[in-house]
């Protein structure tokens, strides 16, 4: 009576499947290859994230070795400092 005769929908909506991972929270979704083997694939937002977290690092390892540099010199210069008053 209510739509008993509803056509069967054999393919999926690919964006509808992508917006359930987004909303799960999935970082990797899997897809079939033409040679039957399934590959886990990550999703751009995902390596985006990666992508900012490694730039993140980078700039704090740039600043602790920026400060490294200046300990450093400090320390040269104190001891250069030190050694001509000993003498």
């Amino acid at each position: 009576m209510y739509g008993g005769n509803r056509p069967s929908q054999e393919t999926k909506n690919t964006n509808r499947v992508l917006g359930g991972l987004r909303g799960q929270g999935a970082d990797h979704y899997s897809i079939l290859g033409e040679d039957g083997v399934e590959r886990s694939v990550p999703t751009q937002k995902y390596v985006q994230s990666l992508e900012q977290k490694v730039r993140e690092q980078d700039a704090r390892l740039a600043t602790l070795e920026r400060k490294l540099r200046i300990e450093s010199n400090e320390r040269k210069t104190a001891i250069q400092a030190f050694n001509r008053r000993s003498d």
